[in-house]
C-alpha cells in the first residue's frame, strides 16, 4: 500500500504551491503551552478571516506534550474547542510526534517510564494529576504509575493520542513531524524516521520530491530551506511559537 502519493517532480521553494483556494496553517511544537495555543488559535481565526479561500487547513506537527506546564489542556483545548468550530470550511489535522510517541508506549510498556522522565513525561503526568514521584519505594513503581496515569486519562484524550496521523499532504508540501529518510523514496519512508528522525535530514540537501514542513528540532527563528521548512521555535524553552502560513505560492508565518 502506499504511503504517500508520488512525487511528481520537485518544486523549488520559491515555485512550491498549495491548492488553489487553499489556506493552510502549520503549528509547530506546542509542548504543554496553553497559553500560547491559545493565543496561535487567535491569530489564525483574525487572519483566516481575511482570506478568501474557499478552504482552511491547520496541521499541527506533533508534540502536544511533555516539559511544559499543562499538556492535558492543551489536548482538552484542541478536543473540545478545535478551530474549525470557529473558522467557516475549516479542517484540523493532527500529526503525532515523537512525545505522543513516548506517552503512548508508557502505556503499554510502562517499563519506559525513565526514558519518558528524561523527556519531560513527569511534567505531562502532573498536568492529568498524577505525582510522578508516588510510591517510589514501591517494587511495582512502573506499573502502579502506569495504572494511575491511565486512571486519569479521559478516553476522548486516549482517543486522541491513538487516531493522531503520521503525515500531511497539500499541493507540493508534506507535513511531518520530524522529517524524511533522505535516499528512501517517499512511498518507503517509515514511521519511526518520520516521528524520530533529525541529523541525516536536517543535513541533507537532497529533492525529497515535496517540501518538507516539520518540528521536532528546536530552532531560534523558522528556518526555510531549499527541500524543507522547519517551525519548531522552541516555545517550551522560553522562544516562541510558530506558524508556517501557506496561500497559493505565499509563505508567510504566525508567531506568539
Amino acid at each position: 500500500m502506499r504511503i504517500f502519493s508520488p512525487s511528481r517532480y520537485f518544486r523549488s521553494a520559491e515555485t512550491s504551491r498549495v491548492p488553489g483556494g487553499c489556506l493552510v496553517y502549520a503549528v509547530g511544537d506546542i509542548h504543554g503551552r496553553l497559553d500560547l495555543l491559545e493565543q496561535m488559535h487567535e491569530l489564525i481565526e483574525a487572519d483566516a478571516a481575511k482570506s478568501q479561500a474557499d478552504r482552511t487547513v491547520v496541521v499541527y506537527v506533533g508534540d502536544y506534550v511533555d516539559r511544559g506546564p499543562d499538556s492535558s489542556g492543551v489536548v482538552e483545548l484542541l478536543i473540545r474547542q478545535p478551530l474549525h468550530r470557529r473558522v467557516e470550511h475549516l479542517e484540523s489535522v493532527h500529526l503525532i510526534g515523537n512525545h505522543e510517541a513516548f506517552l503512548l508506549n508508557f502505556l503499554e510498556e510502562p517499563e519506559s517510564t525513565g526514558v519518558w522522565f528524561m523527556n519531560g513525561g513527569d511534567a505531562t503526568l502532573r498536568s492529568y494529576g498524577v505525582d510522578p514521584w508516588q510510591s517510589t519505594q514501591s517494587d511495582n513503581f512502573a506499573e502502579d504509575l502506569r495504572r494511575s496515569f491511565a486512571k486519569r486519562l479521559p478516553e476522548a484524550h486516549l482517543t486522541f493520542f491513538r487516531n493522531l496521523r503520521l503525515f500531511h499532504e497539500e499541493g507540493d508540501y508534506l507535513f511531518v513531524h520530524a522529517g524524511v529518510r533522505p535516499g528512501v523514496a517517499l512511498e518507503a519512508q517509515t514511521a519511526e524516521d518520520l516521528i524520530w528522525i533529525r541529523e541525516d535530514f536536517l543535513k541533507s540537501d537532497e529533492d525529497f520530491g515535496r517540501i518538507v514542513v516539520h518540528g521536532h528540532t528546536p530552532q531560534r527563528k523558522p528556518q526555510s530551506r531549499a527541500n524543507r521548512i522547519a517551525i519548531d521555535t522552541g516555545a517550551v524553552y522560553g522562544g516562541k511559537l510558530t506558524a508556517l502560513v501557506l496561500e497559493g505560492s505565499e509563505r508567510r508565518f504566525l508567531q506568539v
